[in-house]
């Protein structure tokens, strides 16, 4: 069975608006279950794509402040 979860998670969420969008983010880190975090790995690879150079440092940046601080 050939299973592409990219895909799978884009299909899903390919009709969501921003306000989906958000909520759907917001869901999977509250409820911080293990499944969820394939979906929020996809979304951020669409957000990395879709960011300049600038934004990419930005969210570097982002993480590894909250690396630190985990």
């Amino acid at each position: 069975m050939d299973l592409n979860l990219r895909k799978a998670i884009l299909s899903n969420i390919s009709n969501n608006d921003k306000s989906q969008l958000e909520a759907t983010i917001i869901d999977a880190i509250q409820n911080g279950e293990e499944k969820m975090l394939p979906g929020l790995g996809v979304l951020f690879e669409l957000i990395w794509k879709q960011s300049d150079e600038g934004k990419k440092q930005e969210m570097v940046d982002s993480l590894a402040a909250g690396v630190k601080m985990a």
